[in-house]
C-alpha cells in the first residue's frame, strides 16, 4: 500500500511539472519530504527504503523519541511552529528548519546553533495569506528581515516555506503559492545559496508545483489519516 501510495504521489508530481508555463528559477526536480507526524516510528525506515530519504516532523518532542529509536539516518526537516525555548533541542535534532518566523527565533537558533558548532539551515516561513491563525513572517516583515540575515553567522539561510489557507478555492491558493514564489526569487537575488522553495501539502502539492514549488510536505497522501493517540511521542 505505501509503494503504491508513493508511486502515486510522485506521478501527481511528474505531472504537476508538466503543467508549469515555462522555466522557474527552483528548477525541473522536485523534493518529496514524507511528513511523519502522528504516525508510528517503524513508517519512516519503510518510506526510506522505497528511496524518500526526507522526514518532516511537526514537533520536537516527537523527532526526539523516534530519533532515539531509529537513530538520524537521511535528512530531518522540522516543518511545525518552534518555541524560541526549543531552539536548542531543534538545532539537535533537525537538518532544515522550516519554519523560522521571526526575528526572535533567529536570534535563537543562531547562538543554540554557535553552541553547537553547527551551521544551521533554516528555511523563513512566509505568511504570504496573512491568516491571522497562522505563523509566518508577514509579507512587510519579511522584506524588513532580509537586509539583517547576515548578522546570524550561525545560520545558512536556504529559501522560503509557505503554506496556503485550507479552502476549496483553487484561485486563491495559486495566488498564495505565486507570492511564495515570487518572494524566493527575491531572495534568490539577494543571496547564495538559495535552494529550496517549500510548498504544498497533501491537499494542495500539485498546485504548489505548478506555482513553483521544489519541496513538498506530503503526509497523508502517503501514509492514510494520522493516528492522534500517539500525540505521547
Amino acid at each position: 500500500m505505501l509503494a503504491d501510495n508513493l508511486t502515486q504521489v510522485r506521478g501527481r508530481i511528474a505531472e504537476a511539472l508538466q503543467h508549469r508555463g515555462g522555466p522557474m528559477e527552483t528548477g525541473t526536480e522536485v523534493t518529496l519530504v514524507a511528513v511523519t507526524k502522528n504516525h508510528p516510528p517503524e513508517i519512516i525506515p519503510a518510506i526510506q527504503a522505497l528511496g524518500v530519504s526526507n522526514i518532516g516532523e511537526n514537533r520536537v518532542q516527537e523527532a526526539r523519541a523516534k530519533q532515539e529509536l531509529l537513530g538520524h539516518a537521511g535528512t530531518w526537516h522540522l516543518i511545525g511552529h518552534l518555541q524560541g525555548n526549543k531552539a536548542k533541542k531543534a538545532v539537535a535534532l533537525f537538518d532544515l528548519i522550516e519554519s523560522v518566523d521571526s526575528r526572535e527565533l533567529l536570534a535563537e537558533l543562531d547562538k543554540e546553533a554557535g553552541k553547537l558548532g553547527k551551521k544551521q539551515d533554516i528555511l523563513l516561513q512566509v505568511n504570504v495569506a496573512r491568516e491571522p491563525q497562522k505563523t509566518g513572517f508577514s509579507p512587510e516583515d519579511y522584506e524588513a528581515v532580509l537586509p539583517l540575515l547576515d548578522q546570524y553567522g550561525n545560520l545558512s539561510v536556504r529559501g522560503v516555506m509557505v503554506i496556503a489557507p485550507a479552502t476549496d478555492d483553487e484561485a486563491l491558493i495559486r495566488r498564495v503559492f505565486h507570492g511564495g514564489y515570487e518572494r524566493f526569487c527575491e531572495l534568490k537575488a539577494r543571496r547564495p545559496r538559495i535552494d529550496w522553495l517549500s510548498m504544498g501539502m497533501s491537499g494542495d502539492f500539485p498546485l504548489a508545483v505548478e506555482e513553483g514549488a521544489n519541496l513538498v510536505r506530503v503526509g497523508t497522501a502517503l501514509f492514510g489519516p494520522r493516528d492522534y493517540s500517539l500525540r505521547n511521542y
